[in-house]
């Protein structure tokens, strides 16, 4: 049985359908299983009470874990789990010192490469799904205030990261790997914006502010933490007047081209209207 950690998160959700899909065994953890809303194949369980007997593989989300995987590890290698494929972050590749985001991913990865077990480290780039965090000022007819409109990312499709943690869960084809994954272009933000209104019917816009002002906003948000939100805006202005090259790992590795931004948007176009 597979063990899937933040399943009803943006990817954990799809990893516990793509592992249904294929007739495995999932249980998945969530803090509420009365409103998880996942599929009846599944077995769903607490994420504090962290059932692993009969486990042989977790999809670990470090959100979830985000203050140390230790007593994790420790446990899973006790009940005979053979591995784990993390959710990691393409921070990782090149690590600024500074960084807490790479850093915090990097020292799970190093947890999970001591405990024994087998493992993948999944590294994605930019998420496409912090586009919803534009969704009120969408809906109002308000413009999405960002900084550097000049900078270009290569957002990938959560689904696109599920699937190839599916694999890395089911064969055996990415044991020690760590791909690094993107969408399938290059883009900015005044085109993403304009990309979700195409797809929602709604006349979307974009305002480019000052850093010092994102900052402001970024703080004001939920979750949001100083070193984090200095590292999302040092990312992005490094993204400015810098060629991209998307990474060609996920049809690699499943055997399809990665969803461009303007099919998430068209999949998660009720979500701005």
């Amino acid at each position: 049985m597979i063990l899937v950690t933040g399943a009803t998160g943006n990817v954990g959700r799809h990893v516990v359908g793509e592992l249904l899909c294929a007739n495995a065994k999932v249980r998945a953890l969530t803090r509420d299983p009365a409103t998880a809303r996942l599929p009846s194949d599944a077995e769903v369980a607490r994420t504090d009470e962290l059932p692993l007997d009969g486990i042989t593989s977790i999809f670990l989300n470090p959100a979830v874990f985000w203050n140390g995987v230790d007593d994790l590890l420790s446990r899973a290698a006790g009940h005979g789990v053979r591995r784990v494929v993390l959710l990691s972050s393409s921070a990782a590749l090149a690590p600024d010192p500074s960084s807490e985001l790479a850093a915090r991913h990097l020292d799970i990865e190093r947890a999970i490469e001591d405990s024994g077990m087998e493992w993948t480290f999944a590294r994605p780039g930019e998420f496409a799904s912090n586009a919803l965090a534009w969704r009120d000022a969408i809906r109002a007819g308000d413009a999405v205030r960002e900084p550097y409109a000049a900078a270009r990312t290569e957002p990938i499709h959560e689904r696109d990261v599920a699937a190839v943690a599916a694999k890395a869960l089911l064969t055996d084809h990415l044991v020690g790997a760590r791909p690094v994954l993107s969408g399938p272009e290059s883009i900015t933000r005044p085109e993403m914006v304009r990309l979700i209104g195409e797809a929602a019917g709604l006349p979307a816009r974009f305002e480019e502010i000052t850093p010092e002002e994102a900052r402001k906003e970024l703080l004001a948000r939920p979750y949001m933490r100083e070193g984090l939100v200095d590292d999302l805006l040092r990312l992005r202005a490094g993204a400015v007047g810098v060629p991209s090259a998307p990474s060609p790992e996920v049809e690699r590795i499943t055997g399809r081209p990665a969803r461009t931004f303007a099919e998430w948007a068209a999949d998660h176009a009720d979500d701005f209207r």
